[in-house]
């Protein structure tokens, strides 16, 4: 019972924690996940003494497999597949040898400096290529990033570890297997057909089934009777785990019919609510900052205790490799310097890293544990420079002018404030919405008065759209009058809302 009522008190805390500092980290740009592991470390033995979580821990596996699942899931479903057909040269380029290559330096580094065998070196390459969606989060949300490296990012971390995942789970099929878990899609020597098998054929297979069946039940369930949103944003966790359960039962990877499957209902293109979407991601980020929560109580420090010259050279190394190997592959794609230097630079490690060196730990492989401890000082240090310089890049943005709605409602609010001091007379009150065009538009702000356009789109069409309206304002659809008040629109400015 005391261990239940901790880990509660733990989900309780990660949720209130992460709910109360999200737009402040968002603005900040510092990394939420430092918080978070900085949070498990108060909470476990050299802090608190409230929580110990060790690699054996049950809560740990489930949240870091159900994590992965759902992460991979997420990404799938958001990817807009009408964005793949004309950046297949880009998408090549990023998870073909733009992974592979940094993958493959990082696993002779391993084999080199730290004398791993070489199924281990590449389990440990291929964890460390894996560029991490959450910490990536606020600047790929930020409009301070140009729109091609956006699209690039974001098309990569949505793709590559579909890509690593086959070689980690191979790489395992070399090692020797203490209690192999044919759930994780490991297996001996000779059941290595059976795992190619499901790993190739039996966990797309699943995933292609059940997010096809799925879509179309749900379209053709709410056309004709009705779906309630609520329950239409649980579907998607119900999608993702039954995909990946599936798949599991028959010796299947989970992972990559989670994946398949939400990449089948991006492609199905059925109009989705937009609680579809955010509250799968929504509940993947709390699964991931409760599974760095759980790591950062003992698990993610273990590797300082281990730091020589080797190790810390390593993950210099492992840090180094991806932008050195990828900014050169990026040529003759009609990708400025800057785009390509800010692709190459954003790639940080973290907990996908983690989960995939996880992976042989839950296998029950001997030593498995060094792969994890070495992927943990490189996640640190990491953590460290791509966070740093994610949040040096965001302020530095702002400061030139070219993010945040407070410098966009800066000016517009000082013109309404006249407006507001002043009293309005009935022919320029607006009583109800009216349309106005743009030439409308336009001749309101060359004659001064004060106007503000709210971008309203929802955040399908907005995340996928690299245009936006000069000097727009972004407003949340869901609690558009909450939203306002938070950025403490003029009451009596001309609003000019586009949703289109």
């Amino acid at each position: 019972m005391e261990s239940f009522v901790t880990s509660v008190a733990l989900i309780g805390i990660v949720i209130v924690v992460a709910s109360l500092l999200s737009g402040l980290i968002e603005r900040s740009g510092f990394p939420l996940v430092a918080i978070f592991l900085l949070l498990g470390a108060a909470l476990g033995p050299w802090g608190l003494g409230i929580a110990d979580v060790g690699f054996h821990s049950p809560a740990l596996h489930a949240l870091a497999m159900l994590g992965l699942a759902l992460l991979l899931f997420s990404d799938a479903v958001t990817l807009d597949t009408t964005q793949l057909r004309p950046r297949r040269f880009l998408i090549w380029r990023l998870i073909g040898p733009g992974t592979l290559v940094p993958a493959a330096i990082t696993a002779l580094a391993a084999w080199v400096l730290l004398g791993l065998s070489g199924p281990a070196a590449a389990i440990l390459g291929a964890a460390l290529a894996s560029t991490d969606p959450v910490l990536l989060r606020t600047v790929l949300r930020s409009k301070a990033l140009p729109d091609a490296p956006r699209i690039a990012l974001r098309l990569e971390t949505g793709m590559n570890d579909v890509v690593l995942l086959p070689i980690v789970l191979l790489s395992m099929l070399l090692l020797p297997s203490g209690q192999a878990d044919v759930g994780t899609s490991v297996a001996s020597g000779t059941n290595v057909g059976r795992s190619l098998l499901g790993l190739f054929v039996l966990g797309p297979g699943l995933g292609a089934l059940v997010g096809w069946v799925g879509i179309s039940a749900l379209a053709a369930v709410r056309a004709k009777t009705g779906v309630r949103r609520d329950y239409e944003s649980l579907y998607a966790l119900g999608l993702a785990f039954t995909s990946f359960a599936l798949a599991e039962a028959v010796g299947g990877s989970g992972f990559v019919a989670a994946f398949v499957a939400g990449l089948l209902v991006a492609a199905r293109d059925v109009e989705l609510c937009d609680c579809f979407l955010e509250y799968g991601e929504a509940t993947a980020e709390m699964l991931l900052l409760l599974t760095f929560v759980a790591l950062g109580t003992t698990l993610m420090w273990l590797g300082l205790g281990s730091l020589d010259w080797r190790v810390i050279l390593f993950a210099i190394i492992a840090l180094i490799a991806r932008p050195v190997s990828l900014y050169p592959m990026l040529a003759g794609l009609n990708l400025n310097t800057r785009d390509r230097q800010l692709i190459s630079a954003f790639g940080p490690r973290g907990l996908s890293s983690l989960l995939l060196a996880l992976l042989p730990v839950f296998a029950g492989i001997p030593n498995a544990e060094q792969i994890f401890t070495v992927t943990s000082v490189v996640v640190l240090l990491s953590v460290v420079v791509h966070g740093g310089g994610t949040a040096f890049f965001l302020r530095r943005s702002a400061a030139r002018g070219v993010v945040g709605p407070a410098a966009v409602l800066a000016p517009l609010n000082r013109a309404a404030a006249v407006v507001d001091a002043a009293p309005v007379s009935k022919s320029t009150a607006v009583k109800d919405p009216i349309r106005i065009t743009i030439d409308e538009m336009r001749a309101l702000q060359s004659a001064g008065e004060p106007v503000v356009i709210l971008d309203a789109r929802s955040a399908r069409t907005y995340d996928g759209d690299p245009l936006t309206a000069v000097g727009s304002v972004r407003l949340q659809p869901e609690d558009p009058v909450r939203d306002a008040r938070e950025q403490q629109l003029a009451k009596h400015a001309n609003l000019v809302v586009y949703c289109a």
